[in-house]
C-alpha cells in the first residue's frame, strides 16, 4: 500500500527514539519559527522574491503539513505583497485550515479593495464549520463598507452585538461605524457610536469624515463638540477634517482657533496633511494672503500644497499670482497633478494667456492625463473659450472621452459670451439628445446669450421650457429673463416676470434685478415708474443703476432727470467717463452747446486728475 510523503516522514519520525524525537521537535520547531519571522520581514518590506524563495524552501522540506501557522504566515505574507493568487494557492496546499488561514486571506483582499472576493472567503470558512473571530468581523465589515453591501453589514453588526464583541472591542466599533457610513447611513453610524460602550478618537473621527465627505459641515461642528466634551483629544486628522469643514462653512473665527491649537501643540512640524488642510482652509475662506503665510513656514510642502494655493488665485481672479505659484513649484522640484494643470488652466482663461494655456495642454497630453478626467477637460475647454479661441475650445471639447454637465456649461457660455447664438442653441440641443439635462447653470447661460443676441421669444420660451422640466429658476435666471424684456420693450411681460420671481419663487430683488426695472421702464419712457423704482431701492448708491437711467435719459432727450441721474453717477463713480459721454449726448440732441462744452471739459478734467465732478448748479 502506498504511503504519502507526510505520513512516511511521520511514520519515520515516530520511529525514532524518545531523546532523538524530542530532539527532532525542537529542531523543527526552530526551523519554523526562524521561517516565520523570515516571512513576516518579507511582508513588512513586501519583498516578494525573497518570499516567494521561502515558500520554494518550505514545499520542499514539506513543512506546510507540519506547521498551520507557518502556512497561515506565507498565505499573509502573499496577502500583504497583493499576491492574492499566489495566497489562495497555499491555502489550497494546506492540509488543515483555521479561522487565522482565512482571515489572512480575507484581510487581503480587503486591503485591495476587492469586498466581494472577501466576502466569498467568509463565506467559504463558514461552509468550512469555522466560526470567525473579532478580526474576520472587522475585515468583512470593511468588506461590505466596499461594496456598499448595507444589508450583509447590518446582519454582521447584529451579529456581533448578540455575542457582545462590541463590548470589549474599540477597533470593531470603529469598523461598525466606518460600514454605515460608507454605505451612507450616517444617522444609523452616529446611533452606533452613540451606543458603543468604548469609542476613542479615531471612532469619532471616523463619524466626523464621514458628515464632512457628505458635506453636513454642520453635523460635522457638532461631532467635534461633543467629542470634547467627553475628554477626547483631537489627532492631526481629526483636526484635519474640522478645517475642511470650516472652509466650507468659510467660517474663518474657527478655523484661526484650530491654527492655534496645531501651532501650540506642534503638529504642524510632522503632518503635511494638517498643514494642506489649513492651506486649504484659508483659500476657500478668501483669507489668500495668510494661506501664503502657513504655506511659507511649513517645514515641507508638496504638490497637494502648492494646487491649493493655485487653485485659490484662480478662484479669486488672480491669474498672475496662480502662475507665480505654479513657477515656484516647479523651482521646488515638483512635478504638477490633474489637480495642478486645472488650476493653472483657469489662471491662463482669466488672463488670455492662451499660447501657455496650448503649453499645459501639450503636456497633459504627453501625460495621459486628459483620459477619463473631467475636471481637467472642462478646464481646458473654459480656458480657450475665455481666451476666445473658440475653433480650439470646440476641438478640445470633441477630443474628450467623456462629457459632463459642467464641461458642456464651459462650451456653451464661451459661445455666449462671443453672442453666438446659434452656437449656443446647437450646443443646447446636442446636450439634450445625449441624455444631458435639470442643471440650472446650462438653463441660465441659454437664456442669457438669447438675451444678448435680442432674442426676448426664444429666451422666455427657454425660460418655461426650463420649468417644464422641472428645474427651478433662481436670482440669475430672472435678471436674464428682465433683460430679455427689457432689450426687447416688453414692458408688461417684465413686470409680471418680477413679480412672479418675488411671489411665486420668493426671491427677494436685489440692486442687478431693480436695475433691470430701471432699465425696463426707462426704455419704454415710463419715467414716473422708473422714479418710483429707485425710491423703493435700498441701494440708490449702486451706480448700474443712474447709468440705466441716463442711457434711458439720452435716448428720450429727457435733460431734467438726465441732469439729475448725472449728478448721482458722478458722485458715486466720478472716476468713469461714460455718464459724461451720455450727458454732452443729451444736451447735444436739445440743441444745449454750451452745456456741452461745460460737461466735455469736466470730462477731460476728470481723465486727468481721476476726480469726479458734480452737476449741481450747472444748465
Amino acid at each position: 500500500m502506498p504511503w504519502r510523503r507526510g505520513t512516511q516522514k511521520r511514520m519515520y519520525c515516530g520511529n525514532l527514539p524518545a531523546g532523538k524525537r524530542d530532539q527532532s521537535d525542537k529542531d523543527l520547531k526552530a526551523v519554523v519559527l526562524s521561517l516565520i519571522s523570515s516571512l513576516k520581514s518579507c511582508a513588512k518590506k513586501k519583498d516578494l522574491f525573497q518570499g516567494s524563495t521561502l515558500h520554494a524552501d518550505i514545499r520542499n522540506r514539506g513543512l506546510l503539513d507540519k506547521s498551520t501557522p507557518l502556512g497561515n504566515t506565507l498565505i499573509s505574507m502573499y496577502a500583504k505583497c497583493g499576491a492574492l493568487a499566489k495566497a489562495i494557492e497555499v491555502l489550497d496546499e494546506m492540509s488543515v485550515h483555521d479561522v487565522v488561514s482565512w482571515n489572512a486571506l480575507i484581510a487581503g483582499y480587503a486591503q485591495q479593495s476587492q469586498g466581494e472576493e472577501a466576502l466569498l472567503c467568509y463565506e467559504q470558512m463558514r461552509s468550512e464549520g469555522l466560526s470567525p473571530d473579532a478580526f474576520t468581523y472587522a475585515c468583512i465589515l470593511k468588506a461590505c463598507a466596499i461594496t456598499r453591501d448595507y444589508e450583509m453589514g447590518r446582519n454582521v453588526h447584529d451579529e456581533i452585538s448578540s455575542i457582545g464583541l462590541l463590548e470589549h472591542d474599540v477597533v470593531l466599533g470603529n469598523a461598525v461605524v466606518d460600514m454605515y457610513i460608507k454605505c451612507g447611513a450616517l444617522r444609523k453610524a452616529q446611533e452606533v457610536l452613540f451606543d458603543l460602550p468604548l469609542r476613542n478618537v479615531v471612532t469619532w473621527s471616523t463619524l466626523i469624515t464621514g458628515f464632512i465627505q457628505h458635506e453636513q459641515s454642520e453635523e460635522t461642528m457638532k461631532c467635534f463638540r461633543r467629542m470634547l466634551s467627553e475628554g477626547v483629544t483631537p489627532n492631526a486628522f481629526t483636526y484635519a477634517c474640522i478645517l475642511k469643514a470650516c472652509g466650507i462653512t468659510q467660517d474663518i473665527g474657527r478655523g484661526k482657533e484650530i491654527h492655534d491649537e496645531v501651532v501650540n501643540q506642534g503638529l504642524l512640524e510632522k503632518d503635511i496633511i494638517l498643514g494642506n488642510a489649513l492651506i486649504d482652509m484659508y483659500v476657500k475662506c478668501g483669507e489668500l494672503t495668510v494661506a501664503e503665510r502657513v504655506l511659507e513656514k511649513l517645514p515641507v510642502r508638496d504638490v497637494i500644497s502648492w494646487s491649493a494655493m493655485i487653485a485659490g488665485y484662480a478662484r479669486q481672479g488672480q491669474g498672475e499670482e496662480a502662475l507665480g505659484c505654479f513657477r515656484q513649484m516647479q523651482r521646488e522640484g515638483l512635478s504638477p497633478n490633474a489637480v495642478t494643470y486645472a488650476g493653472i488652466l483657469r489662471a491662463c482663461g482669466i488672463i488670455l494667456e492662451s499660447e501657455m494655456g496650448e503649453q499645459i495642454h501639450d503636456e497633459i497630453v504627453h501625460q495621459g492625463l486628459l483620459e477619463g478626467d473631467l475636471m481637467l477637460g472642462t478646464a481646458l475647454v473654459e480656458m480657450y473659450a475665455k481666451c476666445g479661441t473658440l475653433t480650439k475650445a470646440q476641438k478640445a471639447f470633441d477630443d474628450l472621452i467623456v462629457w459632463d454637465l459642467a464641461t458642456w456649461n464651459a462650451l456653451i457660455s464661451g459661445y455666449a459670451q462671443q453672442g453666438q447664438g446659434v452656437e449656443v442653441l446647437n450646443c443646447f440641443e446636442r446636450m439634450q439628445i445625449e441624455g444631458l439635462s435639470p442643471d440650472i447653470v446650462s438653463w441660465n447661460t441659454l437664456i442669457g446669450a438669447c438675451a444678448q443676441q435680442g432674442l426676448a421669444q426664444e429666451a422666455l420660451f427657454c425660460f418655461h421650457e426650463m420649468q417644464e422640466e422641472g428645474t427651478c429658476p433662481n436670482a440669475i435666471t430672472f435678471i436674464n429673463v428682465l433683460n430679455a424684456c427689457s432689450h426687447s420693450g416688453l414692458v408688461d411681460e417684465g413686470q409680471m416676470y418680477f413679480e412672479t420671481m418675488i411671489k411665486k419663487y420668493g426671491i427677494t430683488p436685489d440692486k442687478e434685478h431693480q436695475t433691470c426695472m430701471v432699465d425696463l421702464f426707462g426704455r419704454a419712457r415710463h419715467f414716473d415708474k422708473t422714479l418710483s423704482v429707485i425710491e423703493k431701492m435700498p441701494f440708490s448708491d449702486y451706480p448700474p443703476v443712474w447709468s440705466a437711467l441716463l442711457s434711458a435719459c439720452r435716448e428720450w432727450g429727457n435733460v431734467k432727470l438726465g441732469r439729475i441721474a448725472f449728478d448721482h453717477a458722478v458722485q458715486l463713480d466720478g472716476g468713469k467717463i461714460g455718464p459724461y459721454i451720455l450727458m454732452e449726448n443729451i444736451y447735444a440732441a436739445a440743441g444745449m452747446e454750451e452745456d456741452v462744452h461745460v460737461v466735455e471739459s469736466l470730462r477731460v478734467k476728470i481723465a486727468a486728475s481721476g476726480f469726479g465732478a458734480s452737476m449741481t448748479g450747472l444748465g
